[in-house]
């Protein structure tokens, strides 16, 4: 390219800036009275994205998160086109939370700079919820978006 930037094959978007500063991953509550859990989920997501179901192939892991309201966390990860990524990074900003709850969608850079500090390593020093940095670590291992060697510098003994 132009400016000498390679560009990124591979992206994670679906991170969100919260109300309260922290970097998370898009979801709520999801009502018992649903048939499935991805069907609350859908629900949930529908208010904030829009235009992307999920299904039970979608599912990555739970965990359960520490403190005071003890909540589990079922964590989905779903390939996505270029084309549903811009129309997400489009409509959330006209979803209900947006402003509220969500301050706006984040790509997590899947890049170290030569520095070695630019980049992820500088993007796992933010202040995430819950369980979200280990989800995303975890997402990142499984799925193959960065080298096995390059996560080992910045997973927690969870």
């Amino acid at each position: 390219s132009p400016d000498g930037r390679a560009a990124c094959r591979r992206m994670v978007l679906d991170m969100q800036m919260r109300f309260d500063g922290l970097l998370g991953f898009p979801g709520g509550f999801v009502d018992r009275r649903y048939w499935s859990l991805e069907d609350g989920l859908n629900r949930v997501l529908g208010l904030g994205l829009g235009c992307v179901r999920l299904t039970e192939a979608d599912y990555l892991c739970s965990h359960l998160t520490e403190g005071p309201h003890r909540v589990v966390a079922h964590f989905y990860a779903r390939q996505l086109t270029l084309e549903e990524l811009h129309t997400i990074e489009i409509s959330a900003v006209h979803s209900r939370d947006h402003g509220m709850e969500v301050m706006g969608m984040v790509r997590v850079p899947l890049y170290t700079q030569k520095d070695r500090m630019g980049g992820l390593p500088n993007f796992l020093a933010n202040s995430f919820v819950g369980t979200a940095k280990f989800q995303l670590l975890f997402a990142l291992k499984i799925l193959n978006m960065v080298p096995e060697e390059k996560l080992a510098e910045h997973l927690c003994p969870c």
